[in-house]
């Protein structure tokens, strides 16, 4: 008589009948956040860069578009402010928010010397 033994599971292949323990680890959690946040506010900032580039393109005769895409930047600055502080589960008011004006007033700074 002949034993039918089950194969050798591989180690480095997932087994459904043998999944592998869920991680909870409070480093993990904590990269993770610094990592989103990041993300978020370098985006945002090229965001706002890219529309301050924008208003210093578009031609002097447009004021209104050239202050608007100045105005938009700080916006989006506002906005990653605002996200990093709440992916971290802090209160969204903070001094921080002041970057949003300062980039605002660069730009227009920038836009109109």
């Amino acid at each position: 008589m002949s034993i039918d033994t089950a194969p050798r599971r591989r180690r480095h292949l997932m087994d459904p009948a043998h999944p592998v323990r869920p991680v909870n680890d409070r480093a993990l959690t904590n990269v993770q956040r610094w990592v989103m946040s990041t993300l978020v506010v370098f985006t945002a900032a090229h965001l706002a860069a890219g529309m301050v580039i924008a208003a210093l393109e578009i031609e002097p005769s447009a004021g209104a578009a050239r202050v608007g895409l100045n105005v938009i930047g700080g916006a989006f600055m506002a906005i990653a402010v605002v996200a990093a502080r709440k992916i971290h589960g802090r209160p969204a008011l903070t001094t921080w928010l002041l970057v949003a004006p300062l980039v605002t007033a660069v730009g227009l700074w920038l836009t109109y010397r």
